[in-house]
């Protein structure tokens, strides 16, 4: 059995019992001085660290520039199958309708007194896109840029920068370029690593800084944002992949044995969690899994991530499932229930919510349309995914009118002069002693 089957009583048991968990998120102090390291050398030593590094890591022969010319960009999508590009383009219009609803106006309101007040909401003024070449650059994760650009996109970003690594030939993947073109992005750096993080950070004398950078990446990557918070904007630091099914006798186990794979094989550090009130259905599970890894092409990783960090837990009924469900705030929740609608007002924490044995999570991962860049190792319990509003800020807008300072002056100085501000009360003061309020 490649997963671990528990019997739960309860919430309090599960959070004994599934101390195996923890050890996911434990950072590791010698990556955080690597990446230190590079980002000090990209501040020092600008495009010459980033050649360098590409050489070192990505492309033994690796040549400037670092832009991807427009020419090329187009010739790459042009490469791309017809049938491949429609596909790319059916996503990204699911994916922009669905962020479309998100933007948010500005608003102001008008007080009786005449005085105005709002909250003005603008694009950044731009943005740099992380996005991961894959092994050797022949997994490229064309959706991962489409959920970081389109939201930028629709928030009105002006200027959009990819990085994404070279492959050994100093080549980009043609559907990397061919996402792009279809977005109409064409800054586009053979760049990837922590390096290409603190360049967006930074800048060099070929890369512009950016103020947001967002996308997934490695623990250098994620390391190096970390790192680089404050100083710019980013989306969020993601940890490793993770799924938490709850499920009932309704569900087919081999449905759910298949959900709880798609996440294993991410990474050997992914986390899928079934929680079941059905023993039967928990045994079914288990053997579907050993019967699934078998031709699995990537069986080798799903089958470390099942082993570390899978669980299959048996609750005595659905409302303790929950229970865990809201303790664990999983990244991606599947409810395969025969009411999952009923079961939905009882979460409160999750990155997404997948309802239903038809809505499996690559849905979401790839073409439903709602962002796939979401928060985990339980940090859903206060944070929430990506969204037009990570690439937005929001001035707040003060208009008092004469009546109102005339109003409330003697006590806005008051309550300065209770905090020890003095040249805070004199500054609403000074406006009454004008010929103005007379």
């Amino acid at each position: 059995m490649s997963c671990r089957i528990l019997n739960i009583a309860d919430e309090q048991e599960w959070i004994k019992s599934a101390q195996w968990l923890k050890n996911r998120d434990e950072p590791d102090p010698e990556v955080e001085k690597s990446v230190q390291a590079i980002i000090s050398r990209v501040r020092e030593e600008g495009d010459d660290a980033l050649v360098d590094f590409c050489r070192q890591y990505d492309c033994p022969d690796f040549e400037p520039p670092l832009l991807v010319s427009r020419h090329d960009i187009a010739l790459a999508a042009a490469s791309v199958s017809v049938e491949s590009r429609e596909q790319i383009s059916a996503a990204a219009a699911n994916i922009r309708a669905f962020h479309q609803a998100q933007v948010e106006q500005s608003w102001f309101i008008t007080r009786p007194d005449g005085s105005i007040l709002g909250q003005r909401v603008v694009p950044v003024d731009s943005v740099g896109l992380y996005v991961p070449g894959g092994k050797g650059g022949n997994t490229p994760l064309i959706s991962s840029l489409l959920m970081n650009a389109i939201p930028a996109q629709v928030a009105g970003v002006q200027r959009i920068a990819i990085c994404t690594p070279p492959r050994k030939d100093g080549t980009l993947n043609p559907y990397i370029l061919a996402a792009a073109h279809l977005l109409d992005i064409d800054e586009v750096y053979r760049v990837g690593g922590a390096w290409s993080i603190a360049a967006l950070c930074y800048g060099t004398s070929s890369i512009k800084k950016t103020d947001v950078i967002a996308g997934p990446g490695n623990i250098h990557v994620a390391t190096a944002k970390r790192l680089l918070q404050g100083i710019v904007g980013i989306d969020m630091v993601a940890g490793p992949s993770e799924v938490l099914i709850i499920a009932d006798s309704s569900a087919n186990p081999a449905w759910v044995a298949a959900d709880m794979l798609s996440q294993a094989e991410h990474d050997v550090l992914a986390s899928s969690i079934c929680i079941t009130d059905d023993a039967k259905l928990a045994e079914q599970t288990g053997k579907e899994l050993e019967k699934q890894l078998k031709d699995l092409p990537r069986a080798g990783i799903a089958r470390a991530s099942l082993d570390n960090w899978g669980c299959i837990a048996i609750a005595p009924n659905l409302g303790v499932s929950i229970d865990i469900a809201n303790f664990v705030a999983p990244e991606h929740l599947e409810i395969c229930t025969r009411d999952p609608w009923g079961v939905l007002p009882h979460i409160r924490h999750a990155g997404a919510i997948f309802l239903g044995q038809h809505s499996p999570e690559p849905v979401g991962d790839y073409y439903a349309g709602p962002n796939h860049v979401l928060p985990t190792l339980g940090t859903a319990r206060f944070s929430s995914a990506l969204s037009v509003a990570t690439f937005c800020k929001k001035s707040s807008i003060i208009a008092a009118s004469k009546a109102f300072l005339r109003q409330n002056a003697a006590v806005i100085a008051s309550l300065a002069r209770m905090e020890g501000l003095e040249a805070h009360a004199r500054s609403v003061e000074a406006r009454g002693k004008s010929k103005l309020y007379s």
